[in-house]
C-alpha cells in the first residue's frame, strides 16, 4: 500500500514549513496522496489556528500545488475544523460553503464561560501543567468533570455535522493522564468512551487514528485499547500523523497498520481520485 495523510498543517497555521516542501517530502516517500488540514479559524486569534484573512490564499495555494503535481501525487484541500459550542462548528455555514475537499472536526478547546475568548477557554493540547490548574480551578479540582466535559463537546459535535473525520477522538488522556485521580481503566471512562464510539457509528463517520506522539511516546489517539471496540462496531479508519513538519509525514504509520490489521481490519478509508474507498492495509 503506497502510504497516504490526510491531517497535515502547515504554516498557514502551526505548521514549521512551507505547503510544498510537504508535497516534496510525499513525493520522496512515494506517497500516493496528502491531503492539508489547517487549523481553522476561531472566534478569537491564537498561535495555532490559521487567521480567517488568510483562508484563500490558503485555497488558493493548494489548488496551485495539486494543478503543478496533479501528475504525480493527489492532493485534497482540508480543514481541521475546531468544535467550540453550537454557535462555532464544523456545520456552521462559513465552513460548510467553502471548497473543501474533506474536513476534520476535534475538541482541543473547551468553553467553561462566555463570550468565546481564549481566556474563557481551556485547552486540552497545550502545556499540562496548564491543563492541570484549569482542573483545579474551573472544575473544582475534578478531573472526571473534566473529562466529562471533553466527551461532552465531542458528542456535541458528531451530533452537529458536518465533516467527515473525527480527529484525535480521545486526545483528553494526554494530559488528564498525568492527574493522580485519572485511570484510563475506570469503568466510568470506558463507559463514556463506548458512548461515544456508539454515536460516532451511528453518523457513519471515520475515525483517525493519530500517529503524532507515537515515536516520542508510544500513545495513538484513540487509544490503542480502542482499536478492538471501533473493529466491532464496523467504524472506518484512516491513519494521520498530524504532523507539523515534512519530515514526519508517515511516522509510526507503519507500526500502526500493523496493529490495524493484528485488530481485525484490512482497509483504511481513503480519498482515491476525489471519492472515499476502502484501500487494503498490505
Amino acid at each position: 500500500m503506497q502510504p497516504s495523510n490526510f491531517h497535515s498543517h502547515c504554516t498557514f497555521c502551526d505548521g514549521r514549513s512551507h505547503p510544498e516542501d510537504y508535497v516534496k517530502f510525499a513525493l520522496s516517500q512515494n506517497f500516493r496522496a496528502y491531503g492539508f488540514s489547517s487549523h481553522s479559524p476561531l472566534p478569537f486569534e491564537t498561535f495555532w489556528n490559521m487567521s480567517i484573512t488568510d483562508m484563500p490564499e490558503y485555497l488558493n495555494e493548494i489548488n496551485r500545488l495539486k494543478e503543478k503535481y496533479k501528475d504525480r501525487i493527489e492532493i485534497y484541500t482540508g480543514l481541521e475544523i475546531d468544535y467550540l459550542d453550537d454557535t462555532y462548528n464544523a456545520s456552521i455555514p462559513y465552513f460548510q460553503d467553502l471548497p473543501l475537499d474533506f474536513r476534520i472536526s476535534s475538541v482541543h478547546f473547551m468553553p467553561w464561560k462566555a463570550p468565546l475568548l481564549e481566556e474563557n477557554m481551556t485547552c486540552i493540547d497545550g502545556s499540562t501543567d496548564e491543563f492541570l490548574i484549569a482542573v483545579e480551578e474551573r472544575y473544582q479540582g475534578s478531573i472526571r468533570s473534566a473529562v466529562q466535559s471533553f466527551y461532552h463537546s465531542s458528542m456535541r459535535m458528531v451530533e452537529l455535522g458536518g465533516f467527515d473525520i473525527v480527529g484525535h477522538m480521545d486526545k483528553i488522556y494526554m494530559n488528564a493522564g498525568r492527574h493522580a485521580d485519572f485511570d484510563i481503566k475506570a469503568d466510568w471512562y470506558h463507559k463514556l468512551v463506548e458512548t461515544f464510539i456508539d454515536l460516532i457509528a451511528e453518523k457513519e463517520l471515520i475515525v483517525e487514528i493519530n500517529t503524532k506522539n507515537y515515536l516520542r511516546k508510544q500513545q495513538t489517539f484513540p487509544h490503542t485499547d480502542l482499536f478492538s471496540l471501533l473493529y466491532k462496531h464496523r467504524i472506518p479508519v484512516m491513519v494521520n500523523t498530524d504532523s507539523h513538519f515534512p519530515d514526519l509525514i508517515n511516522a509510526g504509520r507503519t507500526d500502526v497498520l500493523k496493529l490495524l490489521k493484528a485488530t481485525g481490519y484490512q482497509t483504511t478509508r481513503e480519498l482515491v481520485a476525489g471519492k472515499w474507498e476502502d484501500i487494503e492495509i498490505k
